[in-house]
């Protein structure tokens, strides 16, 4: 995905022992042209990493970071466990509040760190992915801790050239992501135009609170989760930066 491509690019640049796991049609274009990062805020580039659609034939991760959409999540585990070794870490940077949950039952509480990716990028063609806003990183441990391992991704994401950050309480993060997304994601497509469009009308405020306020009443209920109580207010100064987008 667009992502995982984008971040695992970057990680592939600096590491020549980066690999990636791909469907076979996007294995094929990498395999032949490389995997390119077209950027809009910043250099683009190409890189060569060692590709597969078979996880058995890439070389057994320390780490594997997870850029798939939570619907692909059952198959990609399925795949990815033949491959996962005693010390082998699971870095999800996928959209949903229960992702880290769902890893945690089929590999381990030890094995699963969450994060939050902030980034607009599209796949332009198999191979070929376009950047457009931010591209940074948060993690987090799922208990809170900041420990040896995280310290170890930070440096590695940050010696990439990707900005990363350490948040200790990575689901209060990933619930304020769900907050935006549970807004912008479902305006733009019933409007078919950008973010701008629903912040420059007055009328889509009240809706823009009341979705805001219900995600935040999930989250409490859900998994006792505190959000702001100003996350109305948040979620529009967020979306200011992110004027020009759509989420189609």
């Amino acid at each position: 995905g667009s992502v995982g491509g984008y971040f695992g690019a970057h990680l592939a640049r600096h590491n020549p022992n980066v690999s990636f796991l791909l469907r076979p049609r996007t294995r094929e274009a990498v395999a032949k042209n490389g995997l390119t990062i077209r950027s809009a805020i910043g250099e683009s580039f190409t890189v060569h990493p060692t590709v597969a659609s078979d996880p058995k034939e890439l070389p057994q991760p320390d780490l594997i970071v997870l850029g798939i959409k939570a619907y692909d999540l059952d198959e990609v585990m399925d795949q990815i466990e033949p491959i996962v070794k005693p010390g082998t870490i699971i870095l999800t940077l996928q959209n949903g509040v229960t992702i880290e949950d769902t890893l945690m039952a089929r590999f381990g509480r030890e094995r699963i760190v969450g994060g939050v990716a902030f980034i607009y990028s599209k796949i332009a063609e198999p191979g070929v992915i376009d950047h457009y806003k931010k591209g940074m990183l948060t993690i987090g441990e799922p208990l809170g801790m900041e420990t040896p391992r995280l310290q170890a991704m930070l440096a590695l994401f940050k010696g990439a050239g990707i900005p990363c950050l350490i948040n200790p309480d990575i689901r209060r993060a990933k619930w304020e992501k769900m907050c935006w997304n549970c807004v912008f994601n479902p305006l733009t497509v019933l409007l078919n135009d950008r973010v701008a469009k629903a912040l420059d009308h007055p009328e889509f405020q009240p809706v823009i609170a009341t979705i805001v306020r219900e995600v935040s009443a999930v989250a409490m209920a859900v998994h006792r989760v505190p959000l702001d109580e100003d996350m109305p207010e948040k979620v529009v100064r967020w979306a200011q930066e992110l004027r020009d987008i759509c989420t189609l």
